[in-house]
């Protein structure tokens, strides 16, 4: 009598939403994906792309801005509302203002078409990588002063006594800043942290997500408090283990 040797189960595959309207480019990101080892789920327009979030559950979306009725920027500001799933705008050539909107309403990063398949999986990767958060340090419930605690195993803020949700990118970013307090961290530096050594020359990534950090946690962003700038040279989150000793 002979033994079966149980089959090891597969590989769970990383699930990428494509949405778009054109069949052609979905098709190319589909080959091109598929063939990185992931597998690719179809929207062809925002409210598809919704209900695909909730019933597929994918780890990526990639989001056409420009489509019929529900467009990209309209998509991500619903999404947002009820989901933090990495998202990368796929904008238009040299559509400079599509890149700051999408970020802004809370998109992780773009590329412009017409893009090549090796820049579409790198930045696929980079965003994972990403989301992947850093490991929770011993002191779970970090007590900066009287207003400002961070909570590292709910990924959250609290201030004066209310709680609130940081995005995988902030809270990667403050993560950096805290364990680092009392120092200068380079721009280069935190771009290479937290959103990978291929974005060290992205700064405006910095600029941008330090404003987000800064609107949730500071009293008056435009006089922070908590994260200072080193003009040309980084960010610095104040030193609070030498505030509390003095």
């Amino acid at each position: 009598m002979t033994t079966k040797v149980p089959r090891s189960a597969p590989r769970e595959l990383k699930r990428i939403l494509v949405v778009d309207d054109e069949p052609r480019m979905i098709g190319f990101i589909r080959m091109n994906l598929e063939l990185e080892g992931y597998q690719v789920i179809e929207a062809h327009n925002g409210l598809e792309a919704l209900e695909a979030v909730r019933t597929q559950l994918p780890d990526v979306i990639l989001l056409d801005v420009m489509m019929p009725e529900l467009d990209g920027f309209e998509t991500l500001r619903m999404l947002r509302e009820f989901s933090t799933i990495p998202v990368i705008m796929l904008t238009a050539k040299g559509e400079e203002d599509d890149k700051v909107v999408g970020l802004e309403l809370g998109a992780d990063d773009y590329v412009t078409k017409p893009f090549g398949p090796r820049e579409l999986s790198s930045r696929v990767r980079a965003v994972l990588r990403r989301a992947e958060m850093p490991s929770t340090p011993e002191k779970a419930l970090l007590r900066i002063d009287d207003r400002l605690s961070v909570d590292f195993n709910r990924r959250e803020v609290i201030v004066n006594g209310e709680h609130i949700k940081l995005r995988p990118t902030e809270y990667r970013l403050l993560y950096h800043l805290i364990e680092n307090a009392g120092w200068t961290v380079p721009h280069e530096q935190l771009l290479a942290k937290v959103w990978g050594y291929e974005y060290r020359d992205e700064t405006h990534y910095v600029r941008l997500y330090v404003n987000y950090l800064r609107e949730k946690i500071e009293e008056d962003p435009s006089n922070p408090k908590y994260i200072q700038t080193e003009r040309g040279v980084g960010y610095r989150f104040m030193d609070f283990k030498r505030e509390a000793q003095t």
